[in-house]
């Protein structure tokens, strides 16, 4: 298989969406092997369970590819989407297992070389959920930097892009919005979420 650019990503994207089904087929081994990879970079600083790099991307894969009357604008929305699935499934399986049992190992959950939270296996990341979600309510834009960075494994430039920002207010929404969320982690934490 070739290297595809994004904006042969992108016109699959867009002839799925207007119903080509041979886009689709098309489509698939491109954003698969990159939803894999986005879901190895996530998962390699976990701990073993029983939630694997492959079982998150098919997950997530199936989910959007039963997701009807989305308009995928570009290569960068799609994989923005699939960040907000990957994040939705590991946090839902991770209030199952608490759920079930009131304990978990460590995690760390990595945000740059500079800045590591430690998030318990599911506790932890119960906790990061919360915090994702309070930050949204005080600024969604900040929330969303976090999440195509972090989940989605976006760059600097694919976030600006799919926010509709420029990369120097996305570097500024990812420096503030790394410290606030270290602190409320930690209160989580402290707070048994």
């Amino acid at each position: 298989m070739g290297y595809a650019t994004s904006s042969d990503i992108t016109g699959l994207l867009k002839a799925w969406a207007s119903g080509n089904p041979g886009a689709l087929e098309q489509l698939t081994p491109l954003v698969y092997d990159e939803m894999r990879r986005i879901a190895r970079r996530y998962m390699r600083n976990r701990s073993p369970q029983t939630l694997q790099t492959t079982a998150l991307a098919h997950e997530a894969y199936l989910r959007l590819m039963g997701a009807e009357g989305v308009r995928w604008q570009d290569r960068a929305h799609f994989f923005a989407v699939a960040a907000q699935m990957m994040r939705r499934i590991l946090v839902d399986a991770a209030r199952a297992r608490t759920a079930a049992k009131r304990q978990g190992g460590a995690l760390r959950v990595t945000f740059s070389e500079e800045i590591a939270i430690a998030v318990g296996e599911d506790t932890n990341l119960i906790a990061l959920d919360d915090a994702l979600a309070a930050l949204a309510r005080l600024d969604a834009r900040k929330a969303r930097v976090v999440e195509l960075r972090f989940f989605g494994g976006l760059s600097v430039d694919e976030t600006a892009e799919v926010l509709k920002i420029s990369p120097d207010s996305v570097m500024r929404d990812w420096r503030l919005a790394k410290p606030w969320l270290a602190r409320e982690v930690a209160r989580g934490e402290q707070n048994g979420a």
